[in-house]
């Protein structure tokens, strides 16, 4: 209840208290100063994980692209994504502004399980594989984990006996499940958000932002 209280304060610009306002406000100003903070907050995180993208998968390539992670995409790049859920995790600046819708739904833990599980399967050594396994199941499959993700009971027991001995599939059906979870219910909300709306748009969102 305390999650939903603050995504609706964020979601009305920390203004519930002030509801009795609005009426003798203009409607168009109200929504214009909310859709402002929207895209605000959403800046925020996502310049969070775009940079935090950049420094774990570039330290090898410093001056090669550095700041290419950086780049608004254009409004026809942006527009791609929505031909196919892989087409906008496939893309840096995509996957940043999904993971920054899904924390602004509480529900990021998905994106980070399934990111977790492709860091997982490209792990040559046997040793470290065991040792991520582990951590995986630590951090989002067993029962009060930090970010315990919504998989059936099942599949739950069939990893905690898998992770024994590690192989590179022990967490196929989670991830697939998962996978499956975002891109039919959190993809389609993404596409229909304020913010990505914008990233279709010809004019840039920083315009819109200025001066708030």
């Amino acid at each position: 209840a305390m999650q939903s209280a603050v995504f609706l304060a964020v979601r009305h610009g920390g203004r519930m208290e002030r509801g009795g306002r609005r009426r003798s406000e203009p409607e168009g100003a109200d929504k214009g100063r909310m859709k402002r903070t929207i895209i605000k907050d959403w800046k925020t995180r996502l310049s969070y994980f775009l940079q935090n993208s950049s420094s774990s998968n570039r330290r090898k390539s410093k001056k090669a692209g550095k700041h290419r992670n950086y780049f608004r995409p254009s409004p026809e790049e942006a527009q791609l994504w929505s031909e196919a859920f892989d087409e906008l995790l496939a893309n840096k600046y995509g996957l940043a502004a999904f993971r920054a819708f899904l924390k602004s739904e509480f529900c990021e833990e998905n994106i980070e399980f399934w990111l977790a599980c492709e860091d997982f399967k490209k792990t040559k050594s046997p040793q470290k594989l065991t040792s991520k396994a582990k951590k995986i199941y630590n951090d989002f499959i067993e029962k009060e984990a930090p970010k315990e993700i919504n998989i059936d009971f099942q599949t739950k027991n069939m990893i905690a006996q898998n992770i024994q001995e590690a192989t590179h599939t022990c967490f196929s059906a989670a991830q697939r499940r998962v996978y499956s979870l975002m891109e039919n219910n959190s993809y389609p909300r993404f596409l229909e958000s304020e913010f990505y709306q914008e990233l279709c748009k010809k004019t840039p969102i920083s315009r819109a932002t200025q001066g708030t």
